[in-house]
């Protein structure tokens, strides 16, 4: 189901089964896969790859170049910079413990998170960072530096 007011641009594949409510915006050149759902609101920059089975809550913004992967849960108020990377399965949450909204982590450019890395509500992730597998980040992570572990803590600056 595509709602009719949503703005596709040119040369976009969008797989079987997508689910694009209205308000969605995707960019020239970009791969949406099967079984993908994109509530209200979400805003897809230029030539991303959105694999199988990605959902986002609404009101997100992914900017250009960015690959999400297979499974991955990107929450309301979730933004995440041009040419970053989201592996398998990766996870964000906007809710606090009392269900408040405090919206959605803040990714930076060209960073790499983890398969199964699940990204508190609120948590900036600076440029160039990475988030290893299986990690909780719990904390604003600084530009150009590796965390790992649960909860995340810092592992190393990324020399790149």
């Amino acid at each position: 189901m595509i709602s009719k007011d949503a703005k596709i641009g040119s040369n976009v594949e969008i797989g079987a089964y997508v689910v694009i409510e209205e308000g969605v915006e995707i960019g020239d050149n970009t791969i949406i896969k099967n079984y993908v759902e994109l509530r209200k609101n979400t805003k897809i920059g230029k030539s991303c790859y959105i694999d199988s089975r990605v959902s986002t809550s609404g009101e997100c913004i992914i900017e250009d170049n960015v690959t999400l992967r297979y499974d991955t849960i990107i929450a309301r108020g979730c933004k995440i910079g041009a040419g970053s990377y989201l592996s398998p399965r990766v996870m964000t949450n906007n809710l606090d413990s009392g269900k408040n909204q405090i919206g959605g982590a803040h990714i930076g450019t060209n960073c790499f998170i983890g398969t199964n890395a699940v990204l508190h509500h609120g948590i900036v992730v600076g440029n160039d960072s990475v988030v290893g597998s299986m990690s909780f980040v719990t904390k604003n992570i600084p530009d150009n530096e590796i965390w790992i572990g649960t909860p995340a803590k810092f592992y190393k600056i990324n020399k790149k």
